[in-house]
């Protein structure tokens, strides 16, 4: 059955401090707030702590915070904490210091070296009067992650379908992405027969998908499973629009806010989840203004909700495809047959991983073989050897979260080095981890299994050589395609077909043509931004800060079509 609130063994917080003065202090305040849903245990040694983490372990009891000391005698903080995310995973954890304790040097350090290398979540102030809200913002921002990730918390949906189904596969992956908290369970699994049985579907294999508030979804399709959360798939009246939006990644949401926020008609067309590539990260860390890091389907949710609040209208689980310009207006053709039409359209449709094009491993895909990594399948993976192909941003941030539970990552990288092309704070996590490996100069040659992913094999670039190696997942990540094949020639593309925009047009356009904006491609009026534009930084923050940035183009287009009508009126 679909877990209720408040069923089972309540979640343990664990708060470890040698200082008994303090250690009351900070469980009190905890248990003021706490305590009639979470069981707020004591431990004054950290040894004890670990004693006490094993226990729970085994007793199959969560833990959804430990909050540690940096100080304490037999143990330091940041070691128990390390240690601890073998014993419970998904547990948040904070290092507690005192007010003002960044500015000691050694307690400063030990913050900057369990952040970078991963061992903690963040740094906690403790308490120092009653009620500390300070204290409490931090502590339910951790309780709220844990609880999103955590299969035992209650679910807006729970999902049954064999392990290795590719179609569950996408499934899990489309709700993760979405933003939906949901649960899922094997249907070969004594939860998953007894779910089915439950609303009358016993012996069925799936997927299934059962809502919380009743609704059983056999086999459903994308469109289905997003209209079940009250997600819009068709168009409603309004068919003309100020400003159009391709793609809903971290450019086209951007987009989507400041174009609805300065008042423009602002449609935003999505065909399949908020937050494009960005969408599956499990933690981005250096996007200003996170100093805890945030998932990149977080992110993606919480400007899905900024740009609707606005006014935005989207569409999800749509695609364009077709871009035909009708005199000053431009009109887009949706999957499913409607159409609209817009003064301005801005392609914000990203990239998507390139495949691999080993038959072997294609015929395994969704079934072991991921491209891509998803958050939903890291928990699926426990105690299994996984490897990761790729030496990006995204390959490095996937092998830090799915280490939370494989045995063991192995992130594969065709090159000598990650130096130029991943981030220092996650070569030095990827570094930090016990069970991670980086394995340079190597590649993935082939790959088998009867019903999913079981081998791969690995060749040295060097030497040619080739080994066998057990394998439960590969996570494909290596370099991107842009989603540019269904645009009219018209809109010029560079040799990889990303688009071209402003200066690089400016040889390519016949003479007297007026000159592109910096965002603008050879159509007036329709621009391109994030990862699909030519020569485009390909990180978050830039495709956000060029969303937000065209829409002031936008408006300097529009307003030169107004003036060109008064001209002619």
């Amino acid at each position: 059955m679909i877990r209720e609130a408040g069923a089972g063994p309540r979640p343990a917080i664990v708060v470890v401090d040698d200082d008994p003065e303090a250690l009351e202090r900070v469980a009190g305040e905890l248990e003021r707030r706490y305590a009639a849903d979470y069981r707020i245990l004591r431990e004054p040694t950290a040894t004890g702590a670990l004693e006490t983490l094993g226990r729970l372990r085994d007793e199959g009891e969560p833990v959804a915070l430990l909050l540690a000391a940096p100080w304490t005698e037999d143990l330091p903080g940041e070691e128990l904490l390390c240690r601890s995310r073998t014993l419970h995973p998904g547990a948040r954890r904070g290092l507690l210091i005192d007010w003002g304790g960044w500015g000691d040097p050694p307690t400063a350090q030990a913050i900057f070296r369990a952040m970078g290398l991963g061992h903690i979540d963040y740094y906690v102030l403790r308490p120092w009067r009653t009620p500390d809200e300070y204290f409490h913002r931090t502590v339910t921002e951790f309780l709220n992650e844990w609880s999103r990730a955590e299969e035992a918390a209650p679910r807006e949906a729970t999902l049954v379908a064999g392990r290795w189904d590719p179609r569950g596969h996408e499934l899990r992956s489309l709700l993760a992405r979405n933003g939906v908290p949901h649960g899922y369970f094997d249907a070969d699994s004594d939860e998953g027969r007894e779910l089915l049985a439950s609303v009358g579907r016993e012996g069925d294999e799936g997927p299934i998908v059962v809502t919380v508030d009743g609704q059983v979804l056999v086999g459903p399709t994308n469109d289905g499973l997003a209209r079940a959360f009250g997600i819009a798939t068709e168009l409603e009246d309004e068919r003309e629009f100020d400003v159009v939006v391709v793609g809903a990644g971290p450019a086209g949401l951007a987009a989507g806010v400041y174009g609805a926020s300065e008042g423009l008609r602002t449609l935003v067309v999505e065909g399949e989840s908020l937050g494009g590539q960005a969408g599956s990260s499990s933690r981005i860390r250096n996007y200003l203004g996170f100093s805890r890091g945030i998932s990149g389907s977080e992110l993606a949710q919480r400007a899905y909700q900024q740009a609707w609040v606005f006014g935005a209208h989207f569409l999800l689980m749509r695609r364009v495809t077709d871009l035909r310009p009708i005199g000053d207006l431009h009109r887009l053709t949706i999957s499913g047959g409607s159409r609209v039409t817009a003064r301005a359209v801005v392609l914000a449709t990203g990239v998507a991983y390139r495949r691999i094009g080993i038959p072997g491993l294609e015929r395994l895909a969704g079934a072991g073989v991921f491209y891509g990594a998803s958050a939903a399948e890291a928990r699926a993976l426990s105690g299994e050897d996984v490897y990761i192909v790729g030496g990006g941003n995204s390959a490095g941030q996937a092998a830090v979260h799915v280490a939370r539970y494989a045995r063991s990552v192995t992130l594969l990288v065709r090159d000598a080095s990650l130096a130029e092309s991943m981030s220092r704070y996650l070569i030095d996590e990827l570094a930090a981890a016990s069970n991670i490996e980086v394995e340079y100069e190597t590649e993935v040659a082939d790959g088998s299994g009867v019903e999913r992913l079981e081998r791969l094999v690995l060749r040295d670039r060097a030497s040619g050589a080739t080994r066998i190696v057990p394998a439960a997942a590969v996570f494909i990540m290596i370099g991107a395609r842009p989603h540019t094949d269904w645009l009219p020639p018209r809109i010029l593309r560079d040799e990889w077909d990303y688009i071209l925009t402003g200066e690089e047009l400016a040889d390519r356009l016949p003479a007297g043509v007026r000159r592109p904006l910096p965002y603008e491609t050879s159509v007036p009026g329709v621009f391109a931004v994030g990862d699909v534009r030519s020569r485009s930084v390909k990180r978050v923050a830039s495709a956000v800060g060029e969303g937000s940035v065209v829409i002031s183009q936008v408006h300097r287009h529009l307003t030169r079509l107004e003036e060109r009508t008064r001209a002619g009126a």
